[in-house]
């Protein structure tokens, strides 16, 4: 399967270079770079490895028609117009974008009525484990348990909460049957008074080079339950984004997440 990337001379996108060339099946179709000094380069030598003679370009749609799936780990205005042409082109997209907007997610809804999406908070297969189970416990626990999403990333990271932990919100938010927007607090500061019943809670912690930790907390009278998910690595998440592209080969259009990919329902 053919693999395009979009942010390649990122870290992430480099990290997908290294992880398209090292799994068999997949062939790296190419990168691209709005500008800056990286268009031009051997997309191999880019990343440390032998010349694939693929060099670094700028034209987009040039990347998008010579791919059958194209990743994407960039910005929301960008992954807005990937969505828009993978849909015009037939071609599959994975997007690992986090802070999507509504006007956002909704384009991406509608691309994905005429191209394969596969679409999630977050590509590493321990976290999409730990939102089937955060939406399992939530359903099993109930109102009795307070749910709070603790999430820690690097200091360079740009949205907050991150994109998984509002993941986790969703699940635990399902699991209850609830709308997160209706139940979700994001900030607690002063004298916010008692903590009202069936409230999904989040903390935010941005600092050195973490990668990415997550933790969702049930508390109840008498006890706690917490399960947490660790990165050290953004390989994981390369991994996943990997495993869906060649996933994707075949599938309906459609809109679908990792637990798809993984086939956790």
């Amino acid at each position: 399967m053919k693999i395009g990337i979009v942010g390649c001379a990122g870290r992430m996108g480099r990290m997908l270079i290294q992880e398209v060339l090292a799994t068999p099946g997949a062939e790296l179709a190419g990168g691209v770079e709005p500008s800056g000094p990286a268009v031009g380069q051997d997309l191999g030598t880019l990343v440390g490895a032998k010349a694939v003679r693929i060099a670094v370009g700028s034209d987009i749609k040039a990347l998008f028609a010579a791919s059958d799936a194209v990743i994407d780990f960039t910005l929301p205005s960008a992954t807005k117009m990937h969505a828009e042409l993978a849909a015009s082109m037939g071609k599959a997209l994975v997007i690992g974008t986090t802070g999507l907007t509504d006007e956002v997610r909704a384009v991406i809804a509608t691309a994905s009525k005429k191209s394969v999406i596969v679409q999630a908070p977050n590509m590493s297969v321990g976290v999409n484990v730990l939102l089937a189970l955060t939406e399992k416990l939530a359903a099993a626990l109930g109102p009795d348990y307070d749910i709070d999403i603790l999430e820690m990333h690097h200091r360079h990271k740009v949205d907050a909460p991150s994109g998984t932990a509002l993941g986790l919100g969703e699940a635990a938010a399902k699991g209850r049957k609830v709308a997160l927007k209706d139940v979700a607090k994001h900030t607690r500061d002063g004298q916010v008074g008692a903590r009202p019943v069936g409230e999904i809670g989040f903390a935010t912690l941005r600092g050195g080079d973490v990668v990415g930790d997550h933790t969702v907390i049930f508390a109840a009278n008498g006890e706690r339950i917490e399960i947490t998910h660790k990165a050290s690595s953004r390989e994981i998440f390369a991994k996943g984004a990997v495993r869906a592209a060649l996933w994707a080969a075949g599938k309906k259009p459609g809109l679908y997440s990792m637990r798809d990919v993984l086939g956790l329902g």
